[in-house]
């Protein structure tokens, strides 16, 4: 076989886009220069001490006095998934709400784990009162409730004020995804009671696609231990398997990243070193602005997204009252070709606008500002080329 020249490809140079869907945003300076630092071995005390350091940032993040906050190594859908298969025993009752595209994700996750799946069913763009959930929660007596914080297929944010004691005292464990809305809106842990909760780095958090924080409840904890089976080449006296069905997946068992986590330093896997620097500098920015600034700042962009978007005559997608911050879905007028719409935003403006899923696929428009990019200046440059395109479309 010949060998190939060493530019045969050519270096990596992607162009300068703005990135101005629902998600991945630009990532911060801050965070870039961050994951260029050296890697360090997963067991050196300088990397465990960044790995203390994170999990005292993040409970910060997520508004939590959780032990257990730290970092699962994936995408925002390994967090997902790694709450999912750890909560989930085979058979037991799960309901799910659904009400857009990742409400449903979560019933396609459980039914993999063999769960008994009840749900919720809400129409897209719409959310779920207390009343229904606990209806829910009376009518199935679920072993777990699951839901999305917001979920940017409908750019509706679902309302979790009192979620967490519903479910306690309905003997259920509660998981939310709050991927879309980590940084960027209030996820208030503790104040709603909900027992795990994970995120990305790639929306709100300024950061890019890779790694998911997540918060554990030690009720939940608990019940996650009691589900460990610690693997033979790494067994050790000082952890006992536990007494329930062993958690289902090897790579998404929580009971064995906790460990990791802890003190007791589990080999369970290598950390993703960079990936941890990006996420631990993430939080170090959001913390350093201030929370109720940052999200001021997001609501800001968000309710200039909306404005300038009537200004243009066209029509915002969803309700006022319960629309995220930082994605704005809006109608694609008729006559017009909304991926040419989206072709022309990025090749003549450079700038990148999402599609849409399920029922709402070539209807509407998610248009995002997040993160490094809920500004102003990246709102007015969204909507100037917008208005440039649709005039000439």
């Amino acid at each position: 076989m010949s060998t190939l020249p060493a530019d045969f490809f050519g270096e990596i140079d992607p162009p300068q886009r703005l990135l101005m869907g629902p998600g991945p945003a630009n990532v911060h300076p801050r965070v870039l220069r961050a994951m260029s630092a050296d890697v360090l071995g997963q067991f050196d005390p300088e990397m465990t001490a960044y790995m203390n350091q994170t999990m005292a940032l993040y409970r910060r993040v997520f508004m939590t006095e959780n032990r257990w906050t730290f970092l699962i190594d994936g995408t925002a859908r390994a967090g997902i998934e790694a709450a999912l298969a750890s909560l989930i025993e085979p058979g037991a009752r799960v309901l799910i709400l659904r009400a857009g595209r990742f409400g449903m994700l979560l019933s396609e996750i459980a039914e993999r784990l063999d769960a008994d799946i009840r749900v919720i069913d809400v129409e897209w763009g719409q959310v779920a009162t207390l009343g229904q959930i606990e209806a829910g929660l009376a009518a199935h007596r679920p072993a777990v409730f699951a839901a999305i914080h917001g979920d940017t297929s409908t750019t509706t944010a679902q309302p979790l004020d009192g979620v967490g004691a519903l479910c306690a005292g309905y003997g259920a464990l509660s998981y939310i995804d709050a991927t879309a809305t980590l940084g960027g809106m209030p996820v208030r842990t503790d104040e709603w009671g909900v027992d795990v909760v994970s995120g990305g780095l790639q929306k709100c958090m300024g950061g890019p696609p890779g790694c998911a924080p997540i918060t554990i409840s030690d009720r939940a904890a608990a019940f996650i231990f009691s589900r460990r089976k610690v693997e033979s080449g790494i067994r050790r006296d000082d952890l006992a398997d536990g007494a329930r069905p062993a958690i289902r997946s090897n790579y998404f068992d929580l009971s064995m990243i906790m460990e990791y986590w802890s003190e007791k330093r589990l080999n369970h896997h290598t950390e993703a070193t960079s990936m941890l620097y990006a996420a631990r500098e993430c939080a170090r920015v959001m913390l350093q602005e201030g929370l109720d600034a940052r999200f001021a700042r997001h609501e800001a962009a968000g309710r200039a997204m909306v404005e300038g978007l009537r200004e243009m005559g066209l029509t915002v997608y969803g309700q006022d009252a319960y629309r995220m911050t930082n994605v704005t879905g809006v109608h694609i007028p008729d006559g017009v070709d909304g991926e040419r719409v989206r072709r022309r935003m990025r090749e003549e403006h450079q700038i990148e606008i999402g599609s849409a899923f399920g029922p709402l696929a070539g209807k509407i428009w998610r248009i995002g500002a997040m993160g490094y990019n809920a500004e102003p200046d990246k709102v007015r440059r969204t909507l100037a080329a917008l208005r440039d395109v649709l005039d000439g479309a």
